[in-house]
């Protein structure tokens, strides 16, 4: 491996460190009530989440932290991995209200989004072994929907959790509009470049892999925002691939090679942002082009205070466990009376005239916080 990609190396072991390490930071015992969007039929059959948005009957609401639950539900959560911070601020979310609820909870991280077969094979196992709820965040869009349908025939509810699928066997989807993160994501660049005096500004995106329901969503809001900016936008390259460091950094590396000066911003996901922050000082064009992500993690908030990332759409990855997991004990415990089809997590912003006072208790981990994949009440353990 060459030096210039020790840095991000290093930072992908850290996370990977993390997941074995045990919990250090006291968690909270209550979150204030979550600014959603809860969504009921008629909607479209076999859509996202944001045909959802577009078809069903939306009703602006909060979603309130449900009571400790009456019996200690086993729920598994299937992740595409934990090499990012968005997932283990998921973590985070998911086993400090794991604790407060009474529930166990085990969160089986697949190898990445490359890792479709690992991903299913967790799901057979899980089935097999009769847990009370699976939370899925599918690594496809459509090629989890089997499974997803395999768990609902064998009398297991599936709940969709951040990434999206077109599966109509799911009992709730909880997730953020994925077209208006690229939505509010590509209005912020639109209106930055209008302060510095810019009237047309060339994009590119390294928005994560291809298949996956939220790089689809953030593609498509950033096309759709891109062609009604008041300013002209040129989208001239999009490189997909899985949201680890390393090789984000060398796609950075192939678009700014491609198209160095020409460049103005680079959108990118949560390890996609960071991981060009190296190759555009490299390139010289720190002074020239920002770059911009599409969600925010704990670690995004230095890079914005040191201008190595301008802004961040906060698609709030604790909140949206936190309700996955209330989601699936309400249901458990019967309290569910009109149950929506989606409950869209309302999106932030923050770059640097807000990073100060933002609260990131609702998107982010404490600093001091190690990944825990597991907690069973009944041992008071994680692990």
């Amino acid at each position: 491996m060459t030096g210039k990609y020790l840095y991000c190396a290093l930072l992908c072991f850290c996370l990977q460190w993390g997941a074995a390490s045990a919990e250090t930071s006291p968690l909270p015992v209550k979150f204030d009530p979550v600014p959603v969007y809860s969504i009921f039929p008629p909607l479209k059959k076999n859509g996202s989440a944001d045909d959802a948005l577009a078809t069903g009957r939306v009703v602006k609401d909060t979603y309130v932290m449900a009571e400790p639950a009456r019996r200690p539900w086993r729920i598994a959560f299937l992740f595409p991995h934990v090499k990012d911070p968005y997932w283990v601020d998921c973590t985070y979310g998911l086993i400090s209200e794991a604790k407060r609820l009474g529930v166990a909870v085990d969160i089986f991280p697949a190898n990445g989004y490359d890792d479709l077969i690992g991903q299913l094979r967790k799901m057979d196992e899980v089935i097999a072994d009769k847990y009370d709820a699976i939370v899925i965040s599918p690594v496809s869009q459509t090629a989890n929907n089997p499974a997803i349908a395999k768990a609902r025939a064998r009398g297991i509810p599936v709940f969709e959790l951040a990434n999206d699928s077109t599966s109509d066997d799911l009992t709730i989807k909880i997730t953020s509009s994925l077209k208006g993160m690229g939505i509010d994501t590509m209005d912020w660049v639109s209106r930055d470049a209008q302060r510095r005096g810019l009237t047309s500004i060339n994009i590119a995106l390294l928005p994560g892999p291809a298949d996956a329901g939220w790089v689809m969503g953030e593609v498509a809001g950033t096309r759709a925002a891109a062609k009604s900016s008041p300013i002209k936008v040129n989208i001239v390259d999009i490189r997909y691939g899985d949201s680890d460091l390393v090789g984000q950094s060398q796609l950075a590396e192939q678009v700014l090679a491609a198209h160095g000066t020409k460049l103005d911003y680079i959108l990118g996901c949560t390890a996609c942002a960071p991981a060009a922050i190296l190759p555009v000082h490299e390139a010289g064009l720190k002074d020239k082009i920002r770059i911009v992500a599409y969600g925010l993690t704990r670690e995004m908030i230095g890079h914005i205070r040191r201008g190595e990332i301008h802004a961040a759409t906060d698609v709030k990855g604790v909140s949206q466990a936190r309700v996955a997991i209330n989601a699936a004990v309400n249901y458990l415990e019967g309290r569910t009376e009109s149950r929506p089809h989606t409950i869209l997590i309302k999106l932030g912003m923050v770059d640097r005239s807000n990073y100060a006072q933002y609260n990131y208790d609702v998107s982010t981990s404490p600093a001091e916080y190690r990944t825990v994949l597991s907690y069973d009440p009944a041992r008071k353990a994680v692990k």
